[in-house]
């Protein structure tokens, strides 16, 4: 049984994790918490510090070879955040494995040069500020080319995805996007760019996740956060009781659900999964907005509130916990063990086209 249907593996994942679980002597008694929901009531994994095994995980996912992309959006004066995400995605977003990092913004001549971790160097690929820049990996392991924005060179073999020849390409993708007077208007188009990447890149994948620019890492972001729809619990909520998630209420809306009705209540700074599962949720919300839209319709809060609307009639099958985008202003609860994805404090009147 392969992990990822279509593709030929010489190790099923079965007995892959039975010959980790006897190589690393696991024990489930070391992940699992009881004073936090660690499981929903559709069976989904809810992800927290201290309910997997790190080291597991990474392992068999290593034996699928698998490649993760990710999208941020730094449109406006958002670009002065590019550079502490980029420069913490280095240091801790799916460290160990293929990482493709795709930015869109209207100021391509913005993005920053990033600051790499000790032992890969960083070269201008001469291109300037191009809409679409490219970087080659040439080599092995920390022998790599790659772009003056991104390096995916993380002391693997970059190998060719299509053979064993250890001589590839890769992209870095700068896209440009148009400005936007409103905010609301740039949030709203980023489901449509997902959307259109994705359908795009489909065969180049296994997962995306979609990130806030306005954040940074902190720690680990990991294989424990793989599903095929991955959708993250908001800080601002998981506390309150259901009725008082700000769930888009006008039956007008697409958006809507009802008293009573919802799950969690997820933050639209996060998000991710295959990029099948991914390209669905895109396309939908794309829709549902567009023709909320054409009504002259807009949700409380924009694709997140389509974001919650899809997430609670299909539901995820990995939730991530609150430890996956934190906020910055907010001091850590209890339950709280890790940040490892946080919105930092800022001023909206001083980034925002609009307030």
């Amino acid at each position: 049984m392969a992990l990822f249907p279509g593709r030929t593996v010489t190790v099923t994942l079965l007995s892959a994790m039975v010959l980790l679980l006897l190589t690393y002597n696991y024990n489930t008694q070391n992940c699992s918490r009881t004073d936090v929901v660690s499981l929903s009531p559709w069976l989904a994994p809810v992800v927290w510090e201290g309910t997997f095994e790190p080291l597991l995980l990474d392992s068999v996912f290593k034996l699928q070879n698998i490649s993760v992309s990710a999208t941020v959006f730094a449109v406006g004066k958002y670009t002065m955040f590019l550079k502490d995400f980029l420069e913490t995605a280095e240091q801790h977003f799916f460290v160990g494995f293929s990482v493709h990092m795709y930015v869109f913004t209207d100021r391509p001549e913005d993005v920053p040069s990033v600051k790499m971790a000790p032992g890969r160097q960083l070269l201008p690929n001469g291109l300037g500020a191009p809409t679409e820049a490219r970087a080659w990996w040439i080599g092995t392991g920390e022998q790599c080319l790659v772009s003056r924005w991104w390096s995916l060179c993380r002391n693997f073999s970059c190998c060719s995805r299509s053979s064993n020849s250890c001589q590839s390409l890769a992209e870095l993708t700068v896209r440009a996007v148009p400005s936007s007077d409103r905010w609301q208007q740039i949030s709203a188009r980023r489901m449509e760019f997902i959307q259109t990447l994705v359908e795009e890149k489909l065969q180049e994948h296994d997962f995306i996740f979609c990130l806030d620019v306005d954040s940074k890492f902190h720690g680990r972001w990991g294989t424990e956060s793989l599903g095929g729809l991955v959708a993250v619990v908001h800080p601002g909520y998981y506390r309150d009781d259901r009725s008082k998630f700000p769930y888009e209420r006008r039956p007008e809306s697409r958006a809507y659900i009802g008293p009573g009705e919802g799950d969690f209540y997820y933050c639209g700074g996060a998000f991710g999964g295959t990029l099948r599962e991914v390209q669905r949720l895109a396309k939908t919300c794309r829709s549902n907005f567009e023709a909320d839209a054409e009504e002259k319709v807009e949700a409380a809060w924009q694709e997140e509130s389509h974001l919650n609307r899809y997430m609670w009639v299909n539901k995820p099958s990995k939730v991530l916990s609150p430890e996956y985008l934190w906020q910055d202003f907010k001091e850590k609860n209890p339950e709280i063990h890790i940040v490892r994805f946080s919105g930092v404090a800022k001023n909206y009147a001083a980034i925002r086209p609009n307030v």
